[in-house]
Parts: C-alpha cells; structure tokens; sequence
C-alpha cells in the first residue's frame, strides 16, 4: 500500500511534467530514469530513492526540496520544527528534513541524516543549476565530487564547485548530520 507522501509525491511529479508539456518518455530522456520507474512513481507503485528523485525534479527545474514542498502542499512562511517535512529513501535510510519554508525561494536550507556505513550518489546534472554548500553538524561525511574526495568533520563547510557526480558517504560507526544551503545559480 502506497504511503500519503509517496501518493502527493506520485501526483506531484505527474502534474509538474504535464504543465511543462512533457511526455514521460521526454522525461526520462531529460532525466535518465527510465519511462518505465516514471510510470510506476507516477501510479504511486514504487517510493522513490533519492537519487531518482534527484534526478526528475533537476529534469523538471527545480530542486528535490521543492518537489517535496510541492506534494506536502505548504506555501508557509513559518513552518516549525515538528512540522517541517521529513523524507526517508527506502533504500539507505537517508533521512532528509526540509528545514525552509517553502515559500522561502530562493535558498533553501535542508538537514539531512546519513545512517553509519550508508552511501548516497547523485548524478552531476541533479544539482548542475544549483549553488551549494554543505556544513557538517555531526559526525564524518567523505564527499566524493567528481575525482575528489573531501573529508568532512563536525564544524566544517564546503562550498561545492562545478557540477559532477558526486557520493555522500558516511564511514563512520555513527549517523552524520550535516546541513545543506543552496540556491539556483541566476537567482
């Protein structure tokens, strides 16, 4: 049975490719995913990970965080802390919070939680129109960008350059917390 968030995720990214005219084989081509995953998130039959939902929402223009704010629904200006929307990819258990309110553009601010020994990677294009930075809370995050691998310690922050392929990796034995502010490049 498909969860309430997956549902307005699933009606979310049908009406956001429908109003830009795009036919699901034009997204997944745009997108890398393939016509097939776009059917089954659109139906509601699959929850998406991560990296799928990264990828369809750069595709569609806009940032995961938006797409969330989108299928929650919430235009606020305020949003408290137990209110602020809270996604897990079924697949690593990477827990992503939306600490902005949606209404907010054009930064955004998400904290995110990646369990210990969990691994997250995000084609190049999911955040090429995105200027990022990402400031650890707690724990160790090894940030592959491209060829180059930074390793992050509770305190420090990176501003990511030019987009690649990147990986978020958390080798530590403890769940690492980390912050993440960014804004679309032209804004």
């Amino acid at each position: 049975m498909t969860d309430p968030l997956s549902a307005r995720l699933a009606a979310t990214v049908n009406a956001a490719r429908t109003s830009q005219g795009l036919s699901v084989a034009l997204l997944a081509e745009r997108s890398g995913v393939s016509r097939a995953m776009i059917g089954k998130i659109e139906r509601g039959d699959v929850q998406p990970t991560a990296a799928l939902l990264a990828k369809l929402s750069a595709a569609l223009g806009m940032t995961l965080s938006e797409l969330i704010a989108r299928a929650e629904g919430d235009e606020r200006r305020l949003v408290r802390a137990a209110e602020q929307p809270v996604w897990v990819d079924p697949e690593t258990g990477y827990r992503r919070r939306s600490v902005s309110p949606a209404g907010g553009r054009p930064l955004e601010l998400v904290e995110v939680e990646l369990p210990a020994g969990a691994e997250v990677a995000l084609a190049a294009g999911t955040y090429a129109f995105l200027h990022q930075q990402i400031w650890v809370l707690a724990g160790h995050l090894r940030f592959h960008e491209g060829a180059q691998v930074h390793e992050l310690d509770a305190g420090d922050c990176l501003q990511l350059g030019p987009a690649a392929d990147c990986v978020f990796a958390n080798p530590g034995l403890e769940p690492c917390r980390y912050l993440v502010a960014l804004v679309k490049r032209g804004t």
